[in-house]
């Protein structure tokens, strides 16, 4: 793997998840959802390669979910009526961000020297929490449906919810709670509970950790 392209490896995987998060914002959201949203999915995973390039036999567990995502992105545009996910699709990226979630938390925590590689790395990290809070929600609410509620089109399918879900986990995580979708069966409350614990332990402990290293360097002589 070039050694460029890994130093940047944070800042590589923070704007795929930004555009992921926030495209729809630039683009129409039909455009957005059928052609662009696929695409960024295999641009996370792309730079989730380059991020974990170092041991090789995840790299190859990274190729294989890169190729079962491709070619379910190949499918969606040969088909009359393509589908946002897809059960194999929706395991591939959940056990990604999972594992990808674990590495970059590892390797930010191990960082001594604290610089601007490693202060995206943290943010990329609590933003993959989200990601990863959205996938269990949406598993959760596609094997026990109404398990969330307050959606606009209750009746609509999980997966039409998709949105609205991912809101729902962001704001679960950043401990926010609105109010407007509520967790009604006992495990969607008990993995709201969950995520909201995860969220406040990163910050207090992840974040925390590494902030000290940072305001620690700034202490230390520089060098001449």
């Amino acid at each position: 793997m070039n050694k460029n392209l890994y130093r940047y490896r944070f800042e590589l995987f923070l704007l795929t998840q930004f555009f992921t998060l926030f495209g729809s914002l630039f683009f129409d959201d039909d455009f957005f959802e059928k052609s662009l949203l696929p695409a960024l999915f295999l641009l996370n995973i792309g730079s989730g390669i380059v991020m974990i390039s170092k041991r090789r036999k995840l790299m190859w567990l990274f190729i294989a979910f890169f190729a079962i995502a491709a070619f379910n992105f190949g499918s969606d545009l040969l088909s009359a009526e393509p589908s946002r996910f897809t059960w194999s699709r929706l395991m591939v990226y959940f056990i990604f961000n999972i594992v990808v979630t674990w590495n970059i938390i590892e390797q930010v925590w191990k960082e001594k020297d604290v610089d601007r590689k490693v202060i995206f790395g943290l943010m990329s990290g609590y933003i993959s929490l989200g990601f990863l809070a959205f996938f269990l929600f949406i598993s959760i609410e596609i094997t026990y449906p109404g398990s969330l509620k307050g959606f606009m089109n209750p009746d609509a399918d999980a997966f039409l919810k998709g949105d609205a879900i991912m809101y729902y986990a962001f704001v679960t995580l950043m401990t926010i709670g609105y109010g407007d979708i509520v967790p009604a069966a006992p495990i969607a409350r008990k993995a709201s509970m969950l995520v909201g614990l995860v969220g406040q332990f990163y910050v207090i402990i992840v974040t925390g950790i590494v902030m000290g290293k940072y305001i620690d360097g700034l202490k230390l002589p520089s060098k001449k």
